[in-house]
């Protein structure tokens, strides 16, 4: 089997697998395509929570994002964890120079135990500089909530949340809606021109670890084989909720959900 596509993951790692650059790496393998990395933090973390969250300096994530893609060129880049001010701004620099036009940006915040895993400071200028500078912006209520300081109940909250998003300089908002109580989940894909709900039955499982993670990996991936963003949005929620509804169920807190849904293991292997 051949690679489809090139795409370039900056983000931080999890040591547990579920999130972070595993589950990147594991997701745009198992779409087909090859995987490349920029790490822009070491996480100590398992199901139940958040232990450590170690930087790594901003100009080695530049080296990583600008010395790999001199060699390979990716034809996506997905943006996971910025943990501060300096390294958004480094990022920002290093895209400017490597120029590729399809990103997707997951705007990680918040861990699902609950711990906060960027500062506000890094908030503000994700929100002045970077949500400008990519194709797709893909945050679910919590996140959308603390960009746009609107609290979000309903769809209508969600449509609205999502145009401030476009108001803010994002070009595409695809606003995830697993937050709200309700047996349909709701994406919303917004942009200046079109709104689109995809509904999907919501599966209820505490496996969902690295889901958003998982999510903008997915669309990298499908966007960078040529897809369009909208259809890559579309395979990307199925691609999830085949993975939710297949975790492997393991850990004690919240557990991974299955990145190998899509790989058929040959009889003769077995």
């Amino acid at each position: 089997m051949k690679a489809k596509s090139k795409v370039l993951i900056i983000a931080g790692s999890d040591s547990s697998g579920g999130a972070g650059i595993q589950a990147d790496i594991k997701t745009v393998t198992s779409l087909g395509s090859y995987a490349m990395t920029a790490i822009t933090a070491v996480t100590s973390q398992n199901t139940t929570g958040v232990s450590s969250i170690i930087p790594i300096p901003p100009t080695e994530i530049s080296k990583q994002i600008e010395f790999t893609s001199k060699d390979i060129r990716p034809d996506a880049i997905k943006i996971g964890m910025l943990h501060s001010e300096r390294v958004i701004n480094s990022v920002l620099k290093s895209l400017n120079k490597i120029k590729v036009k399809k990103i997707i940006l997951d705007p990680v915040m918040v861990a699902k135990g609950g711990a906060k895993l960027i500062n506000n400071n890094s908030i503000k200028i994700l929100k002045s500089k970077l949500i400008k500078k990519v194709t797709l912006i893909t945050p679910n209520i919590p996140e959308a909530e603390i960009l746009t300081r609107y609290k979000i109940k309903n769809i209508n909250d969600m449509i609205y949340s999502a145009k401030k998003l476009i108001d803010s300089g994002a070009k595409n908002v695809l606003l995830k809606g697993g937050h709200l109580k309700s047996n349909i989940m709701c994406d919303i894909f917004l942009n200046k021109s079109e709104i689109y709900f995809f509904k999907n039955k919501k599966i209820y499982s505490k496996n969902t670890h690295g889901t958003g993670c998982t999510l903008s990996s997915a669309i990298a991936t499908y966007y960078s084989c040529g897809k369009t963003l909208k259809k890559s949005c579309e395979m990307a929620i199925k691609y999830v909720n085949h993975a939710i509804d297949s975790a492997p169920r393991y850990g004690k807190g919240f557990g991974p959900i299955n990145h190998l849904n899509t790989i058929n293991i040959n009889k003769n292997f077995r």
